[in-house]
């Protein structure tokens, strides 16, 4: 079962296409599920101005793609780079554990668009952001939380 904000980010989501002028995009996707989650973001003096995704997956992905949206938008890409699944998993009240990886995709896709980031100013991202090794297979690095 699906909590009330679950079901309202993927009715109503927030942030959604393309975004035109992203100076930070990043794409990641589940080879078990399918689901592709492409994050864009305008980033100015280090602050995440404006974010939007182009998710292609259940509503689950749809729910977490949009919330991961919300709790980065408008702060310091440091912070941003701190956004855990879990963290957006807390912001809409739970997900069933079959569907906690859509959270850890969010996760991923967030990063990817700030890893690369740092790689147009020429910045290693692995040395603030770590390894950003996905393969697709959320189980084999964030089993069943």
């Amino acid at each position: 079962m699906y909590s009330e904000k679950v079901m309202d980010h993927f009715t109503n989501p927030r942030n959604v296409g393309a975004l035109e002028g992203a100076n930070a995009i990043g794409e990641v996707g589940n080879l078990k599920c399918g689901d592709i989650m492409k994050i864009f973001m305008k980033i100015e003096n280090d602050i995440i101005v404006d974010v939007s995704f182009q998710t292609f997956g259940c509503g689950a992905a749809v729910a977490t793609s949009s919330m991961a949206t919300e709790l980065i938008k408008g702060k310091h890409i440091d912070e941003a780079a701190q956004l855990t699944n879990k963290a957006v998993v807390e912001a809409l009240d739970g997900l069933p554990a079959v569907k906690v990886h859509c959270s850890v995709l969010a996760e991923q896709a967030v990063k990817a668009a700030l890893a690369s980031y740092y790689e147009s100013k020429g910045i290693d991202p692995v040395s603030i952001l770590g390894e950003l090794s996905c393969d697709g297979d959320c189980d084999h690095c964030h089993p069943q939380e």
